[in-house]
C-alpha cells in the first residue's frame, strides 16, 4: 500500500507540469467517427473518471485503448487519453451535467451510435467514474450497457462518496445500481475508506492515491492478459470470473519482509475498499507480482491463503508475473466477484440475501463444506 501512496504523490507533484503541456488530443464532438477500438478498452465516464484515464495514460499500459468522456469540455481538454468524446454538446453547451445524472444519461443516449461504433470490437471493456456526480453517475450505466450489448465483459470501476456528502450518496446509490444492472460486475471503492488510510494527506493527494488504486487494478488485470508470466492468465479466464458477476471487492497487499507470504496477505486482507462481505465470493481472480526471488510454492501459498474462505464450489483463477524491479518485494491484487454489499445492492436486497452467505464458517465449518480447520490465515481478519 505504502508504495501505491509514493506513486499518487509523485503523480500529484508533476500534475501541474502535465496541465502546462498542451494536450495531444483534442475534444471532439459526439458526430465524429472512430475506429480500430482495441480488444481492451478502458473508459472514463465524468470528472473522476477522467482523472483515473488521465493516471492509466501516464502510466502507460499494453495493449489497451484509454477513452475520455464528458459533458465538460473544459475538463475534457485537460485529461490525457487515447480517444476523447464530448456527449451532450447540445443540452450542456459543453459545460457540464450540472450534477444532474439525468442529464448525463440524456447525454450519453444522445451520443449512443458513436459509442457503439466506439466499443463495436473490445472484448473487454472496464468502465470508470465517480458516483454522485451528474456525468459519471448518468454516463457509465449507459457505456456499460453499450459495451454488453456489443459482446464485451464489462467491469465498473467507481468510487463512492464520502457519508457527510448526503445528496451525492443518494444519487451514488441509484448509479450504483443501474450500472450493476448493465455490467458484469461492479468494483466500487469506498472514499471514506481513505480517512483511514491516507488521514492527513492533502485532500488533492488522497484522491491520487484513490485513481492509483483503480490503475493498479486495472493495469494488473490488463497486464496478466497481455503479458507473459510465470502462471499466465488469458481473456478466456477473466471472462469465466467477471462471468460470476454482481458486486465485487478489491483487495490489496505488498510486503517487504521476510515473511512476505504471510505478510501480502495480512495486508490485502486488513485492507478491503468496501465494506462487504466477501467470504461468499462466488469467483475470485489473484494476481501476484514478485522479484526474481518469488517461488512457486510462495506464490501458491499466498494465493491459497488469500482464497481459503471462499466457498468450496467458488471459481478461483490466479496468474503470477516476475519483474526484475521487484527483487524482495511481492505484491498482490485480488478481485472477488459475487460479494454482497448494501451499498450497491440496497438495503433490503442485502438484508435478505446476506444471511445465507454471511454464516460463521469458523463455527460450523463442516456445515459450510470445509472438511478441515481453517488456516490461521483467519487471524488475520478478525
Amino acid at each position: 500500500m505504502q508504495s501505491v501512496i509514493q506513486e499518487a504523490l509523485k503523480h500529484s507533484e508533476n500534475e501541474e507540469l502535465y496541465r502546462q503541456t498542451t494536450c495531444e488530443n483534442g475534444a471532439i464532438d459526439d458526430m465524429v467517427d472512430l475506429v480500430g477500438t482495441p480488444r481492451i478498452v478502458i473508459v472514463g465516464c465524468g470528472g473522476a473518471g477522467n482523472n483515473t484515464s488521465t493516471r492509466m495514460y501516464d502510466i502507460g499500459i499494453d495493449g489497451v485503448d484509454i477513452i475520455a468522456i464528458n459533458t465538460d469540455r473544459q475538463d475534457l481538454d485537460e485529461c490525457r487519453a487515447d480517444k476523447k468524446i464530448l456527449v451532450g454538446k447540445s443540452i450542456t453547451r459543453g459545460l457540464g451535467a450540472g450534477g444532474d445524472p439525468d442529464v448525463g444519461k440524456r447525454a450519453a443516449e444522445l451520443a449512443r451510435g458513436t459509442l457503439a461504433e466506439m466499443l463495436t470490437d473490445a472484448d473487454l471493456v472496464f468502465v470508470t467514474a465517480g458516483m454522485g456526480g451528474g456525468t459519471g453517475t448518468g454516463v457509465a450505466p449507459v457505456v456499460a450497457d453499450i459495451a454488453r450489448e456489443n459482446g464485451a465483459i464489462v467491469i465498473g470501476m467507481v468510487s463512492t462518496p464520502f457519508h457527510v456528502e448526503r445528496a451525492r450518496t443518494i444519487k451514488a446509490e441509484k448509479g450504483l445500481s443501474e450500472l450493476s444492472s448493465a455490467a458484469h460486475t461492479v468494483i466500487a471503492l469506498d472514499n471514506n475508506r481513505l480517512l483511514s488510510y491516507v488521514p492527513n494527506l492533502p485532500m488533492g493527494h488522497a484522491f491520487s492515491v484513490m485513481d492509483q488504486l483503480i490503475s493498479e487494478t486495472v493495469k494488473g488485470i490488463s497486464d496478466t492478459i497481455t503479458k507473459p508470466s510465470l502462471i499466465n492468465l488469458d481473456y478466456a479466464d477473466i471472462r469465466t470470473v467477471m462471468n460470476c458477476g454482481g458486486v465485487a471487492v478489491m483487495l490489496f497487499g505488498e510486503s517487504k519482509t521476510r515473511d512476505k507470504s504471510d505478510d501480502v496477505v495480512r495486508g490485502a486482507l486488513n485492507h478491503p475498499l468496501l465494506d462487504v462481505d466477501y467470504r461468499g465470493a462466488t469467483g475470485c481472480l489473484v494476481h501476484i507480482t514478485g522479484g526474481p526471488d518469488l517461488s512457486l510454492k510462495e506464490a501458491d501459498e499466498i494465493a491459497s491463503s488469500l482464497t481459503y474462505e471462499l466457498s468450496p464450489h467458488a471459481n478461483v483463477i490466479w496468474g503470477a508475473r516476475i519483474e526484475e524491479e521487484y527483487e524482495g518485494v511481492v505484491r498482490v491484487m485480488a478481485v472477488m466477484t459475487g460479494v454482497e454489499s448494501a451499498q450497491i445492492l440496497g438495503p433490503e436486497a442485502y438484508q435478505q440475501r446476506v444471511p445465507i452467505r454471511s454464516r460463521n464458517i469458523r463455527e460450523n465449518p463442516i456445515e459450510m463444506g470445509y472438511d478441515k480447520p481453517l488456516k490461521p490465515i483467519i487471524e488475520y481478519i478478525r
